[in-house]
């Protein structure tokens, strides 16, 4: 039984949409785009992976100290990188875990990200259960399927309605991390060479990315992946040294980051009809934190706030476990994970500047 206040919200959506004019302002929450849909790995995972039989899980303190009503499976002390950009486009509520999302939860967004994901579906398998991005992209199309009933099978009306949406998508690490530097699990680095391995993520991201498209998806953020071989678990494995990156990692993983900005703009020349993809480069955002982090208050770059051995990396946040007391000298929250501030400051940028997206910034992918 729907309250009248869903009933309300039902029709006006209902009217917006078959009149033309679903717009986002007759959205309650006042917000820039009417839904925002997630795909990612561990630093925007909001809970999906909970239920989870995995490692991959977060859903236990310090996880969560900072977040308002603590801690609820995201992967670091409080808002990840897509809750803030939520925020900046205007969303006053959290977009909801995709194991959580009901009804006409579904007409404001979903997240679907998963820790442990990657493109490949075996990617994570190390650490146990997790949703791979092919997973995510039929698990948006089953919630496309649910929010037919909202417009009464219109495919048109909903059409329109998820052309105005933003969709982001950053998937990646772990198929590094969790795959192709992990060789006493995985073959695929003696399968592939560094360029053909990003090749080949790059040909299986492309058809996902292509599904998405085909599902709705118009207004599209895809995220590089970082340079994971500075992150404090690669600092404190590399050849026992506690400050040096792992530039072979970082070299593979450029690979990758080429690649996928030309996907970028061949999507926007033409190749999916009405596509707007924006590329975030957080490989050169994350790089200029590690050599400019005190501008932003960061006074350490190289350990974890929370975690165990060294450089607070070899071991993840324990359960219980006291973390640093000011997380915002911090850039890392854990062996693998940005702080809160860190998040925010990300978001910010990539919101109402260029330094860190192409063609264009997130708020004038918004205003599409």
């Amino acid at each position: 039984m729907k309250t009248l206040g869903e009933l309300a919200l039902l029709l006006c959506l209902i009217v917006a949409c078959f009149n033309g004019r679903a717009r986002s302002q007759r959205l309650p929450q006042q917000s820039q785009v009417p839904c925002f849909f997630i795909f990612g790995d561990s630093l925007v995972d909001n809970g999906n992976n909970n239920g989870m039989v995995t490692l991959a899980r977060a859903n236990y303190r310090p996880y969560g100290i900072d977040f308002p009503g603590g801690t609820t499976g995201r992967f670091t002390n409080g808002r990840t990188f897509v809750d803030a950009l939520a925020q900046l486009m205007g969303f006053t509520r959290y977009i909801l875990p995709y194991s959580r999302a009901r009804g006409l939860e579904l007409l404001r967004g979903v997240n679907y990200a998963s820790g442990a994901s990657g493109i490949r579906d075996e990617t994570g398998d190390n650490l146990g259960a997790h949703t791979s991005m092919n997973g995510q992209v039929a698990n948006f199309a089953n919630t496309v399927v649910q929010m037919r009933r909202f417009f009464r099978g219109d495919t048109t009306a909903l059409g329109s309605y998820l052309s105005k949406c933003i969709f982001y998508s950053g998937l990646g690490s772990n198929d590094y991390l969790n795959n192709y530097f992990m060789p006493n699990f995985y073959t695929t680095s003696s399968d592939f060479t560094t360029k053909a391995y990003a090749a080949a993520l790059i040909q299986d991201y492309t058809r996902q990315l292509t599904q998405l498209h085909s599902l709705g998806a118009r207004k599209v953020i895809v995220t590089a992946v970082g340079p994971i071989g500075c992150i404090p678990y690669q600092l404190a494995r590399y050849h026992g040294n506690s400050s040096r990156c792992n530039e072979d990692i970082n070299k593979a993983i450029v690979l990758f980051n080429t690649e996928l900005r030309k996907v970028v703009d061949r999507f926007n020349g033409g190749q999916l009809q009405g596509a707007k993809f924006v590329y975030l480069d957080s490989y050169k955002s994350s790089i200029d934190s590690y050599q400019n982090g005190s501008a932003n208050g960061f006074e350490v770059i190289d350990k974890g706030c929370c975690g165990v051995g060294r450089n607070n990396g070899q071991i993840t946040c324990l359960p219980l476990q006291q973390p640093c007391t000011d997380r915002r000298k911090y850039l890392f929250w854990d062996a693998f994970h940005p702080t809160e501030l860190a998040n925010v400051l990300f978001a910010q940028s990539a919101y109402g500047s260029q330094t860190y997206t192409y063609p264009i910034n997130i708020q004038q992918l918004s205003a599409l």
